[in-house]
């Protein structure tokens, strides 16, 4: 496969002599190349990943390149770096190592904080719980480091969140926005992150949760009463069990999947755990959900069908049990979906996100409108996203009116700036120093 060596990929020759190859949006073959190349290198990582093997892949400079954009995407540059059986380019082999040790780097600034947090948090009385990426390096899933860790999350009590967000302040962390789900706390100090992948020195964010829930598509899904212990105790405090932390990454790649922002990471993390877990265990995931609003674990099936896919890593007793609660129009859907069409790799935006998550007429219509005439809230985080992180969710599509943007929808196919973001960043040439002048003898 070589895709992405077409130059409908925009070509600008460098004074250096390096070919800076760049991605042109409204450019519609170049836009069909770049698909392709995402979704075979995307799928082409995740199959390695999963179970590798000793073949390198057959791909271009530019396709090399496309790669690292892919593994930065996907948050997986440290995993690949460990678990790949096969060289690449120099390029490639220089960035997997890079962000390794990046990703260790970040990972003891990490520690170190969670640490203090703990601490001040015990003096304090406030019982905090460290979730995901932070759970599972303390379970053991990972080996310290080799897992990547965006940025710190915390569950505390609702009645707790003041003295929290007080604790976070002394520790130099300061609110900078609220979402539905959780506040955000960083240090005004903090480095611009790098543009691609992980940097050791980049600023470590924190989310504040009071409860544990995600829209489906705007159904509310809470498993808070499941994640929160009975047992909390100042200071930092463990999932309750396996089957409350499993739970809390399958719907966090449901609410993922929901908005087609699913990372290979998030399937690597399921697999991992789902490993791990023993009849017992898989008794509980279903107990638990079952003491949940929902009843059943019918929203965990996409994210446990698709790690499976990749990973074959849950028993097929599991997969049925949760399938049988699942409708039909989630079900059919998840027969067919890849890694590729539910995470940006896919770089199209898509008019309806997560409309197979509806799960009767009434939700679906309800669904159909706010996207069509979003509510008040909705425009509001729009503008919020656009002020605070320009380099997600930049380009002209963001400071659009819903009308421009239905218009300029039905009339091309629009890209993600999300996924053009890291491509180019991936395929800018590196930078040189000037050249000294001859000498003369």
């Amino acid at each position: 496969m070589h895709a992405a060596t077409d130059v409908t990929f925009t070509r600008d020759q460098q004074p250096n002599g390096f070919a800076e190859w760049t991605v042109d949006p409204l450019n519609p073959r170049a836009l069909r190349m770049l698909r392709l190349a995402l979704q075979t290198i995307t799928e082409a990582l995740a199959g390695q990943l999963a179970h590798p093997t000793e073949v390198t892949p057959e791909w271009s400079p530019v396709e090399w390149a496309v790669a690292r954009a892919v593994a930065a995407i996907h948050g997986v540059s440290p995993l690949l770096a460990e678990t790949l059986r096969w060289p690449g380019p120099a390029p490639w082999m220089k960035f997997l190592a890079e962000q390794r040790s990046r990703t260790a780097a970040r990972f003891g600034r990490i520690r170190e904080l969670l640490n203090r947090l703990g601490s001040d948090a015990q003096r304090a009385g406030i019982a905090l719980v460290p979730l995901k990426g932070a759970a599972l390096h303390a379970l053991g899933i990972y080996r310290p480091g080799a897992r990547p860790m965006a940025d710190v999350d915390l569950l505390v009590q609702p009645d707790q969140a003041d003295s929290a967000a007080k604790l976070l302040a002394a520790c130099g962390f300061l609110e900078t926005h609220q979402t539905w789900k959780h506040c955000v706390f960083a240090r005004s100090s903090d480095a611009a992150p790098e543009a691609l992948g992980e940097g050791a020195h980049n600023g470590i964010k924190i989310e504040l949760h009071c409860r544990i829930a995600e829209a489906l598509p705007r159904r509310v899904v809470d498993v808070s009463e499941i994640v929160f212990s009975k047992r909390l105790q100042p200071g930092l405090n463990p999932y309750p069990s396996r089957a409350a932390l499993l739970m809390h990454l399958l719907l966090h790649a449901a609410g993922s999947m929901a908005t087609r922002q699913l990372r290979l990471l998030q399937l690597h993390d399921i697999a991992r755990l789902a490993s791990e877990m023993s009849d017992e265990d898989w008794g509980d995931l279903f107990g638990d959900a079952a003491r949940t609003g929902e009843g059943s674990l019918w929203w965990g099936y996409p994210p446990l069908a698709l790690a499976t896919r990749y990973y074959q890593c849950v028993p097929e007793r599991v997969l049925a049990r949760a399938m049988r609660r699942c409708h039909w129009m989630l079900r059919r859907t998840c027969l067919r979906r890849t890694l590729t069409d539910a995470s940006l790799s896919n770089p199209s935006i898509s008019a309806f996100p997560g409309i197979e998550f509806a799960r009767s007429a009434g939700e679906l219509l309800g669904y159909l409108a706010r996207r069509l005439v979003p509510d008040a809230d909705t425009l509001r985080m729009r503008s919020e996203l656009a002020r605070i992180q320009p380099l997600i969710s930049g380009g002209t599509w963001t400071h659009l009116s819903q009308r421009q943007r239905i218009l300029r929808w039905l009339m091309s196919r629009q890209t993600r700036h999300e996924t053009l973001a890291p491509v180019r960043a991936a395929l800018r040439p590196p930078s040189y120093p000037p050249a000294a002048p001859a000498s003369r003898v």
